[in-house]
């Protein structure tokens, strides 16, 4: 899994559309499209990797945008991680039985962290464990509820327990275009051995080389790309 630094587009998903949320709140969303075709815009550009995420699924619960995470499965043929409303082992397992490569699990993982040993052991590479900070703490349910958990401490747990990588998402500055905040990135590259993916706040190339030489195994960019701050091709051969 990310054997070189990757740049990794982002198709976040509401309402079957593609949308990019400020700070993760609803209300703030700009889209962007059908998911197929951002997929696809992205695979052809030199995506290695794909990451999905079903926005109304974090907020709700359960999942609302699995038609179009289908639509996108059949279309597109590189690795795909996906999050949002993955509650339960079983949607996880259906998931990854489907093609996902990697479930990616946030408020399940902080409320049952039984959960990642379980399908670890039969998925040793398929889960990935979301820790979306804001103010230094973990939040869930859509960023919603603080844990009162730091960040690199419930990281190196979670590698205890089995998970193949962590995703770190910097709530303070996601969606902003202002630029990335190193500090806490670092501390979670610096408290585990397994793949950190670092999310949030990604404005410039500058902050792609800043998270690669942080010790990101790979960055998630969002809404960067899809105003045209830089082209996925500029991002990766920077």
């Amino acid at each position: 899994m990310f054997p070189e630094f990757e740049v990794v587009p982002a198709v976040d998903m509401q309402d079957g559309e593609v949308v990019q949320l400020v700070q993760g709140e609803r209300g703030t969303e700009k889209t962007y499209g059908d998911p197929v075709e951002a997929a696809r815009r992205w695979v052809d550009a030199g995506a290695e990797t794909l990451h999905l995420v079903d926005l109304d699924g974090a907020f709700e619960g359960e999942r609302k945008n699995a038609p179009a995470v289908d639509a996108v499965l059949d279309a597109v043929d590189v690795p795909l991680q996906l999050g949002g409303g993955i509650r339960t082992a079983d949607d996880a397992r259906d998931l990854l039985d489907r093609g996902v490569d990697r479930v990616i699990l946030g408020t399940a993982a902080v409320e049952n962290p039984d959960i990642v040993a379980e399908l670890a052991d039969d998925y040793p590479d398929g889960v990935m464990v979301s820790l979306d900070a804001k103010d230094g703490e973990v939040v869930v349910s859509g960023w919603t509820e603080g844990t009162g958990l730091d960040p690199a401490e419930a990281a190196a747990r979670y590698e205890e327990l089995g998970a193949a990588a962590i995703l770190f998402t910097d709530v303070d500055v996601e969606g902003q275009l202002e630029g990335v905040h190193l500090e806490t990135t670092s501390a979670v590259v610096d408290a585990v051995d397994i793949p950190v993916v670092a999310s949030g706040g990604v404005a410039s190339l500058d902050d792609v080389r800043a998270l690669r030489e942080a010790g990101a195994a790979a960055t998630v960019v969002g809404t960067a790309l899809y105003e045209g701050r830089f082209t996925l091709e500029e991002a990766m051969e920077a």
